[in-house]
């Protein structure tokens, strides 16, 4: 579990850097016009770029696997329904990833983008209702304390905030904050792994 936690964290670092790299960096300097689909990446930056946010996703995914075999958000349905549906949002979004590389140098309206940006939407949506179940599911159980209680709800509600952000220029910036809480639940989990070591301080018997 503590390795999940690893991977997890750092592919929510690696998303919140790339967040603000391309908030503060990348979109000030770009020539590309906004409606062009591979924005404020060139055309032939937008491949390599996306397979790189593909990985993030892979590490990420790692981290929710960790989280939902946990057991920090109780042994009940919901705990098993949010993190299975978390998990799910994350591989879509992962798969939305490499499907957009065929279409860089369209407009975002056009046929393929368009569909593209509706798989990203979904991937977004199942990953923020599973998050908000699994939080809210961890919050109740209380076998977290202190700040990691409410990190996984906190993620899966700026998830659903970020629905509205999608296709406005904050949207790499949402994504930086996205990927600093994903961190804070790897940090959290790589912390306390199990339910009997956040309660002992000791490494639980994994069976």
């Amino acid at each position: 579990m503590r390795t999940y936690g690893i991977l997890g964290a750092l592919g929510g670092a690696l998303t919140a850097v790339s967040g603000v790299v391309v908030q503060g960096v990348v979109q000030p300097a770009s020539d590309v016009p906004a409606d062009q689909w591979s924005y404020p990446w060139p055309a032939a930056a937008h491949g390599p770029v996306s397979v790189v946010y593909a990985v993030f996703h892979v590490l990420v995914f790692a981290g929710l696997l960790g989280f939902a075999r946990s057991g920090v958000a109780g042994a009940g349905r919901a705990a098993r329904a949010g993190g299975v549906l978390a998990l799910t949002g994350t591989a879509v979004l992962f798969a939305a990833e490499l499907l957009s590389i065929p279409f860089a140098g369209q407009r975002v309206d056009d046929t393929g983008p368009s569909a593209v940006g509706a798989v990203f939407a979904a991937g977004t949506l199942l990953s923020a209702i599973g998050l908000i179940v699994a939080g809210v599911a961890t919050v109740r159980a209380g076998r977290w304390s202190g700040w990691r209680r409410y990190v996984a709800l906190a993620t899966g509600v700026w998830l659903a905030a970020m629905m509205v952000l999608i296709m406005t220029p904050a949207l790499a910036i949402a994504v930086g904050v996205y990927g600093a809480l994903l961190t804070a639940l790897g940090v959290a989990l790589a912390g306390h792994p199990s339910p009997a070591e956040a309660r002992t301080g000791r490494r639980a018997v994994q069976v």
